[in-house]
């Protein structure tokens, strides 16, 4: 059992490794050619980035595949099965949609066309959902037509939930990196626990995954010095749901009931991973398919079109009540890491309470680290000198302020009185455009309080994401 292991971690090494050693060359090749953008009205960073990190995570891709099929332990799913040939295929259409949309911004429905096309060209090539498990029904099968369909709405939810959620520094690699890390744990545990062998596809692909996002996200932190794009956005995502396609539609579980003395009850527990992943539509993704449905409902109740950018996502809420970068970046990790393995917990110990309640427990951490903004505390008079900035009384922060503070406006109100009427029309112009200190209206419905609103500006945004 240990030799799976290390073949695993040897592709995982040798993904991470080329996609890290790519990333470089891949940087200075997107600022030859003119991969860097404007930035634009929902944009967090204030520099212009290159794009096109996706060419080095296809490239760790590939090389994760063909180290899998000279490895002894791996070469089986490659002989046995046709889905590794059909996630290439599907993935290298994908990519070189996104990296001419990095490049030349192409429309949204050409990208959702080339999406499903790519979803198409993985269904023909045998990796598409077979049937699916039913708690209470059992193994219902699907038709043709009805498992291309659900396949392909699959894939194209979930690409477009990685592609939504990729709005700050190492948030989309991170947040993949983690769920890939749980699903390789869960197939890892069908396959050589209950010895199904149409679990291993899927867990070479979370193995190839979490190496395409280690070995990026050290480019990628903040602040990053390149962007994934769409072409790695898109790619990731695909390889996501190709591995969920793979260990929900192929794995049956009417082969699970040996190993519970035939209890389908049993079964059902142990699939309990792979019934929710089809209706959120991914429970290890379940962030990224929250800020989408959000996303989309948002945007149809103001009356614009689902595909038109905004800054409502998650990340961008996160940043107005006073969370700063890294801290944001964080928070929708733990959300995620909470989620995922949660899942993966309750699927292996679905009677134990002691899941549920940490799962609980983590819950409420989570809540209070959401609401670490609101309830900043302040520190008494006589601790300002040895605390940081934001936990200073807010006397002591005003003191030092500037000529053209707000405490001056009242000053000059009361100049322009004693002045003449020029004068005092002038007074009243210069004190309309000085900045108010109060509770701004946020992005639809978002709140932000005085100088912590991080988004004064409510440009319309021109970009199609």
């Amino acid at each position: 059992m240990g030799q799976p292991v290390r073949d695993y971690l040897l592709t995982l090494c040798v993904t991470a490794a080329v996609t890290y050693l790519l990333t470089g060359p891949v940087r200075k090749f997107a600022i030859a050619v003119g991969a860097m953008p404007a930035i634009r009205a929902r944009d967090v960073h204030r520099e212009p980035t290159p794009r096109l990190g996706g060419i080095a995570m296809f490239g760790g891709l590939c090389a994760g595949l063909i180290v899998a099929d000279h490895l002894y332990n791996l070469k089986s799913v490659f002989e046995l099965s046709n889905e590794p040939r059909a996630l290439l295929s599907g993935a290298a259409l994908i990519w070189l949609i996104g990296v001419l949309d990095d490049k030349f911004e192409i429309d949204a429905l050409i990208k959702l066309g080339g999406q499903m096309i790519a979803a198409a060209v993985m269904v023909i090539q045998g990796l598409t959902i077979l049937w699916l498990p039913i708690p209470g029904i059992g193994t219902v099968a699907l038709t043709q037509w009805q498992g291309t369909l659900l396949t392909v709405a699959l894939v194209v939810i979930t690409i477009n939930a990685v592609n939504f959620v990729d709005g700050l520094d190492g948030l989309a690699a991170g947040m993949v990196c983690i769920a890939s890390t749980a699903f390789f744990l869960y197939a890892y545990r069908l396959w050589m626990g209950y010895g199904i062998e149409a679990a291993a596809p899927a867990t070479l692909f979370a193995a190839i995954l979490m190496g395409m996002c280690l070995g990026f996200l050290p480019h990628n932190m903040h602040p990053a010095r390149i962007f994934m794009g769409d072409s790695g956005s898109m790619l990731i995502g695909l390889v996501l749901a190709a591995g969920a396609i793979s260990i929900t539609g192929q794995v049956d579980p009417d082969n699970m009931k040996i190993f519970f003395a035939g209890s389908e009850r049993g079964a059902t527990h142990a699939m309990l991973p792979v019934f929710i992943p089809l209706v959120l539509p991914l429970t290890i993704i379940a962030i990224p398919a929250a800020d989408l449905i959000l996303a989309i409902v948002r945007r149809t109740w103001n009356g614009q079109s689902p595909f038109a950018a905004d800054r409502g996502h998650l990340h961008h809420r996160l940043l107005e009540i006073g969370h700063s970068h890294s801290r944001a970046v964080l928070i929708m990790y733990f959300w995620s890491a909470l989620i995922a393995f949660g899942a993966v917990g309750y699927s292996v110990h679905s009677a134990s309470m002691w899941i549920v309640f940490a799962i609980m427990a983590s819950s409420a951490v989570g809540l209070v680290l959401l609401l670490m903004p609101r309830f900043t505390p302040r520190a008494p008079h006589w601790a300002n000198r040895f605390v940081p900035p934001r936990y200073r009384h807010r006397a002591a922060q005003q003191a030092p302020s500037s000529p053209s503070s707000y405490g001056e406006q009242p000053a000059l109100a009361a100049s322009g009185a004693q002045q003449g009427p020029a004068d005092a029309q002038m007074g009243e112009e210069t004190a309309e455009r000085a900045p108010v200190a109060v509770g701004v209206s946020g992005v639809n419905g978002a709140t932000a309080i005085g100088a912590r609103s991080r988004f004064p500006d409510r440009r319309s945004v021109d970009s199609s994401r």
